[in-house]
């Protein structure tokens, strides 16, 4: 009997399985191959490959096609390769693309559930007006001293341990120093917090860690919550553990707490926190001069919309670690690549070096808001750590009613119907990486960005910072932030390679879903005569 109801429920399984790893041949969509239960991502999972490999493969699959398939697991998407279509789905008919495929409940786990990423419908359209002002050139302005400050710990570290070591230069890994750099830049901006970890680990960096590590077990839950959240609801599973959510409470409430019982005024995220939520915040007209750089994402209408809501305490805590969880890994990554770039193509590093020189003698070693983005060659170098190296390598977006595809390729009779509830992914590695529209494109090649050749490239196959209203709200400040570093760094630093430099570098398979380099990025640092 056990084993004819073993033998009924396996044909079951395995008869679900192939409806469901069906769908693309039954709508008519070329699909890559894929495999029960791990979909395309096997090679990934057993450290075969990176994600990237897998997007790649798919994008260079049916070349004559708009888009095709691909599993994620046991989840379908659309991965979309017409850039016409990319528009019209980011933007032109946003409203039918309006979430994210993310879907986590709120009482398990608010931190995830109630942050912007998150959020759905008209929940984040109202958060998005409200947090939309806190993002502009003007607010961030107030923020560069605050950089400043953590990049002059991190030269004074550097120095000191150059001078301590027994030749001139040392030898270290260019993410690790980043990831100091990014978390006390987040540590001070956002929450208000003095701390110095170019010299020591403190309670905020370890908890930066912890919270960023992307375990196999941190990775799979975060799966779960995209592929299967009814069964991560069922069983009440949380990405993170009340340690780490008390930290977060504490810190970001009980310094609003203070500040309001003192009257202190600080111009950090905390305190735009504070007055977004008074509904203090306004989105002011900017002017051509306010403009961050190239790969800077402009607001939408939805985002300079003037709403109201009322904010509960999980609300502005979900904000703030959100702003530490998208920020510090992809822009610790952003940092380390263009460090790795610079020292593997010096004649670039010295050219910046040159314009670093020149901004200082005009400014007469003055240095704010202004001077990073005034600098043409520097938005350029990082315009093109942004097309090689972008911060994540897909987004998707959640079909939120019917849409019409159109046909796949050229000799298809039919339209595909996207249904409610169904996904498209948007690779922006398999765009940034088509020589179509970035010849030589494994090349780093800052003059891509020039005022000469700018105007060539498609808005829409350069995506550092995501397309449409969804785009990533933080885009003026990873720049910024990034920029500073780079400025201050370089101008009392010279970076090359060494004995353990990746070249040419390789994203790591065993970390296949993030971008870090295999064996480390590391990089030779001198002080700069």
């Amino acid at each position: 009997m056990i084993l004819a109801l073993l033998a009924v429920g396996t044909a079951c399984a395995a008869f679900w399985l192939y409806q469901r790893y069906s769908h693309f041949s039954r709508l008519g969509v070329q699909s890559t191959p894929a495999f029960p239960l791990v979909g395309d991502l096997g090679g990934v999972l057993f450290q075969r490959e990176h994600v990237t490999d897998v997007l790649t493969r798919t994008y260079q699959n049916s070349p004559d096609d708009r888009f095709v398939g691909r599993f994620e697991f046991l989840k379908p998407y659309i991965l979309i390769k017409d850039p016409a279509l990319l528009k019209k789905i980011t933007v032109k008919d946003f409203d039918h693309f309006v979430d994210r495929s993310i879907a986590v409940d709120p009482e398990v786990e608010p931190l995830i559930a109630r942050n912007l990423v998150s959020l759905k419908g008209n929940e984040w359209k109202t958060m998005r007006s409200l947090l939309s002002p806190a993002f502009t050139s003007s607010k961030i302005r107030h923020m560069v001293t605050f950089m400043v400050q953590v990049a002059q710990l991190m030269m004074r570290s550097l120095k000191s341990r150059i001078n301590q070591s027994e030749v001139d230069y040392i030898d270290l890994d260019a993410r690790e120093l980043a990831n100091r750099y990014a978390n006390d830049v987040i540590a001070t901006c956002a929450f208000g917090l003095d701390v110095n970890s170019q010299f020591e680990d403190n309670a905020f960096y370890n908890m930066s860690k912890e919270i960023t590590n992307f375990s196999l077990s941190s990775l799979l839950r975060m799966i779960g919550f995209m592929v299967v959240p009814w069964f991560m609801k069922i069983l009440r599973l949380r990405m993170f553990s009340d340690k780490i959510r008390n930290f977060y409470s504490n810190v970001v409430l009980g310094t609003m707490k203070q500040r309001e019982a003192m009257k202190i005024h600080r111009p950090d995220m905390i305190h735009l926190l504070m007055e977004a939520k008074k509904g203090s915040l306004s989105h002011e007209t900017t002017s051509k001069d306010d403009h961050a750089g190239f790969a800077t994402v402009e607001e939408s209408d939805v985002g300079k919309t003037k709403t109201k809501t009322a904010w509960s305490d999980v609300d502005l805590v979900a904000q703030a670690v959100i702003f530490l969880f998208a920020g510090y890994d992809t822009v610790s990554a952003t940092m380390s690549f263009l460090l790795h770039e610079l020292a593997v193509n010096p004649e670039c590093q010295e050219k910046l070096v040159q314009e670093i020189r020149e901004n200082e003698e005009r400014s007469n070693g003055q240095f704010d808001y202004n001077s990073v983005q005034h600098m043409t060659y520097l938005d350029m170098v990082v315009s093109e750590v942004l097309r090689k190296w972008p911060g994540v390598a897909v987004v998707d977006r959640l079909c939120v009613k019917d849409y019409n595809l159109g046909k796949p390729n050229p000799k298809a009779t039919n339209d595909i119907i996207l249904r409610k509830g169904q996904s498209v992914q948007i690779s922006l590695w398999v765009f940034q990486y088509d020589p179509v529209y970035f010849p030589e494109p494994n090349k780093f090649e800052p003059e891509r960005f020039s005022e000469e050749n700018k105007h060539k490239i498609d808005p829409f196959v350069y995506m550092p910072f995501g397309l449409g209203p969804r785009n990533c709200i933080g885009s003026r400040f990873a720049l910024c932030e990034v920029k500073v570093m780079a400025y201050q760094l370089l101008q009392h630093f010279e970076v090359s390679p060494c004995e353990k430099t990746t070249i040419p570098l390789r994203l790591s398979k065993k970390d296949g879903f993030r971008m870090t380099v295999e064996g480390g990025n590391w990089l030779r640092f001198r002080i700069r005569k």
